[in-house]
């Protein structure tokens, strides 16, 4: 067992459905933590002061901007990032086809917080208008872009997501509850 510098907080969570236990200093953001102890670099750093939405990621299912919260305050957290948005077999997400499809991406430095955030918004609101997928991702920034890519690919998205839905069989366990 190695020892760990007594000045470091414990900390437990799951990553991508990896269970995790680290001592981490009490001022290492998130983002870091994720870059450098889980070697997960698809979260990226921008401007670090929450302004950009680079660093977007999933704490318990939220949208959160992992630059500025610190790894302690994730003690007990299910944390998704954008490598943990693919199934278990690799295929793409909805939202992650959807933006390869419609060239929702040029350098790929925003893509990632893009697509956490598109992620969250589309499970609060599957049928999203697109004047709401707008409002609901002015938050993250791109320089390269122009947003119509992005937009059309959360459109796709929704519209894709739904569909699947609508096609699939009642839940008959909540009917015989």
């Amino acid at each position: 067992m190695t020892e760990h510098d007594p000045t470091e907080i414990s900390i437990r969570v799951r990553v991508n459905g990896i269970g995790r236990r680290d001592h981490v200093p009490a001022r290492l953001t998130l983002a870091d933590y994720l870059r450098t102890r889980c070697e997960l670099t698809g979260t990226h750093l921008g401007c670090e002061h929450g302004v950009c939405g680079a660093c977007t990621i999933l704490v318990d299912g939220e949208a959160v901007r992992s630059c500025l919260m610190f790894a302690v305050q994730a003690d007990g957290s299910e944390i998704t990032t954008v490598e943990g948005l693919a199934a278990p077999d690799g295929s793409l997400s909805p939202v992650q086809a959807a933006f390869r499809t419609h060239h929702g991406l040029q350098c790929g430095f925003c893509t990632p917080g893009f697509v956490v955030s598109a992620t969250a918004f589309l499970r609060e609101h599957p049928t999203p208008s697109d004047a709401e997928i707008a409002e609901a991702l002015s938050g993250n920034l791109c320089r390269c872009t122009g947003y119509q890519g992005i937009l059309k690919a959360v459109r796709e998205a929704a519209d894709s997501i739904h569909e699947t839905r609508a096609a699939a069989p009642a839940d008959t366990d909540a009917v015989a509850g």
